[in-house]
């Protein structure tokens, strides 16, 4: 008989996960979100859990041969938590067959790593397309009826070709289908993942419509005529002074009426329409998620594609019914078994998105984004986010920013935590075209400005090569981040630590006291499991000095106030 390494690398896999299954009941208390002081946080073994994540490729989880290099270059650059995918097709081949091996892999590898797992459930909707159906859904579209568009022309009409076969959110059939699948889905990790090495789930991904502002289907167009659903109607009317301002817009352009067809409460534009999808997408997710969180209720989010944005401004030319910022009051009233909405961020205005997606308590949680590092600190620093997550995360150099930058802040994870929900953590980052940012925090003005010897501007520098195993097509690898960041935090009275890069800090008086203010010690310095390890205390002609250029690096200063 000819076992292979790679058999008895499987065989041995499964026996651990099923093992520990088995010789463990489910003590580990489930991942779950807590109001934490000043924030919210996700707790991990009853701890709040900041996460150090990244995002992999769409397809690279679809092979376990493809993943063994790459998981071991994911702990070089100090993941805690890695963002990966179960595709419905792959895990659901015959309609009622299930093939758990690519997730049984994924949990396993992780948990060898002492590594963190979201899983994203490809499913209805992978970018406002069904291309992770399975087969069997894609090749009966009389059971799992498909949206339509209108002719539109230009960018809509391309986008309108990308939702083509896309499944209709309104097809019971599929809902019923994908809540059947992604509900033996977690039933299957509750069975061999009682140590929570998932600690969140994704539903769909970047849900909605391409092309059209509405799908225009028979039972589409059958809904949009009846009266809009009453947990819609009783949602907005209950919470109409808290609604926020986009969806007071929309609601308010009839008369805020409290019955009627979609037309006669909303109106018949474009935004009145992506109400209308919203509420149905987010209707078909939820009840999904619903099915899931029957056998495992760890936290759930949709993600989004953003809009609307330049060059899509109109829902259709991003997915209509997403799980945009607009939308979140949709989203709580039609998917109440979703915890929250997570951006996915690509465009320049990243300090704008994370502001709206911060609001009327959604807490911030960033799956999928550009590996711009400083992006990274302010999140942390001004939303207290529970992750930054650079998308293909498989294409960073283990030695880069981010890694670095992951490796300075696994250390002090547990203080970060405590500080953020004691209100003492900051964020500023100096964005392209912005002069020097200031924060209040410890009763002073803190502003950061570009070092004096370095004036930041476009890199032109190439990362570097990356590891072997881990390269994949188009990567999004981006060149150093040059602009002045930190995360700021109020250690002491009178004594502050960042972390950062490019930048130097100056400080003035912000509270009643002595009016002037001086640096009295500087030390540059990390931390080790906590605790804090000065390096060399700069002085002299030196004072001035501030965070590292390009790379990431750690002050501890110390003010002294006089009259």
């Amino acid at each position: 008989m000819n076992v292979t390494q790679s058999t008895i690398r499987a065989v041995c896999g499964l026996l651990l996960l099923f093992t520990a299954a088995s010789s463990r009941a489910q003590t580990a208390p489930l991942p779950q979100i807590r109001e934490n002081g000043a924030v919210k946080h996700l707790y991990v073994d009853g701890k709040p859990f900041i996460m150090l994540a990244g995002e992999l490729h769409n397809s690279s989880a679809s092979s376990t041969a493809y993943m063994r290099p790459v998981w071991d270059k994911l702990a070089r650059m100090n993941l805690n938590t890695v963002i990966g995918t179960v595709s419905w097709e792959l895990l659901e081949p015959e309609e009622g067959k299930f093939d758990f091996t690519l997730v049984d892999s994924e949990i396993q590898e992780a948990r060898m790593r002492n590594m963190r797992l979201v899983l994203i459930w490809f499913a209805t909707w992978k970018n406002a397309s069904a291309s992770y159906a399975p087969h069997w859904v894609k090749n009966n579209r009389a059971r799992f009826p498909v949206v339509l568009t209108k002719p539109q022309g230009g960018r809509a009409n391309m986008f309108a070709g990308l939702s083509a076969g896309s499944l209709t959110a309104l097809g019971e059939a599929s809902v019923a289908a994908d809540s059947k699948a992604f509900r033996a889905l977690m039933r299957h990790i509750r069975e061999v993942d009682p140590e929570h090495t998932v600690i969140m789930m994704q539903v769909e991904n970047e849900a909605g419509l391409l092309g059209d502002s509405r799908d225009r289907s028979p039972l589409a167009e059958a809904a949009w005529t009846k009266p809009v659903p009453a947990d819609l109607m009783n949602y907005l009317t209950k919470n109409k002074a808290a609604l926020l301002p986009e969806m007071q817009e929309v609601w308010g352009r009839n008369g805020f009426k409290t019955s009627g067809t979609w037309a006669e409460v909303f109106g018949t534009e474009a935004w009145a329409d992506e109400v209308f999808m919203a509420y149905h997408v987010a209707h078909a997710i939820g009840e999904v998620a619903r099915a899931g969180k029957a056998e495992l209720n760890l936290p759930m989010y949709a993600n989004a594609w953003l809009g609307p944005q330049p060059n899509g401004e109109l829902p259709g030319l991003y997915p209509s019914g997403g799980p945009v910022a607009r939308m979140l009051d949709v989203y709580r009233a039609a998917a109440p078994s979703l915890d929250l909405l997570a951006p996915d961020i690509y465009v320049p205005d990243f300090k704008g998105t994370c502001a709206l997606y911060s609001r009327s308590g959604n807490p911030l949680f960033i799956p999928e984004v550009s590996d711009q590092v400083g992006n990274l600190f302010w999140a942390f620093g001004h939303h207290a986010a529970w992750a930054w997550s650079p998308f293909g995360v498989e294409d960073l150099d283990p030695e880069g920013q981010v890694a670095h930058s992951y490796r300075l802040l696994s250390e002090m994870l547990p203080q970060l935590a405590e500080w953020q929900a004691a209100g003492k953590v900051r964020g500023i980052l100096v964005a392209d075209g912005e002069a020097a940012q200031s924060v209040a925090l410890g009763g002073y003005r803190i502003t950061l400005a570009a070092n004096r010897s370095f004036a930041p501007g476009p890199a032109t520098g190439k990362p570097a090569p990356l590891a072997e195993g881990g390269v994949a097509p188009g990567s999004r690898s981006m060149p150093p981040d040059t602009r002045p960041f930190a995360l700021v935090v109020n250690t002491a009275p009178d004594e502050f630590l960042f972390i950062g890069s490019n930048g130097a800090p100056a400080f003035a008086v912000d509270s009643p006291g002595p009016a002037h203010v001086n640096i009295s010690a500087k030390d540059e310095g990390r931390y080790e499991k906590g605790t804090w390890v000065p390096g060399r205390r700069f002085n002299g002609d030196e004072l001035g000095d501030g965070l590292p250029n390009t790379a990431i690096g750690m002050l501890k200063i110390r003010l002294v106030r006089f009259d």
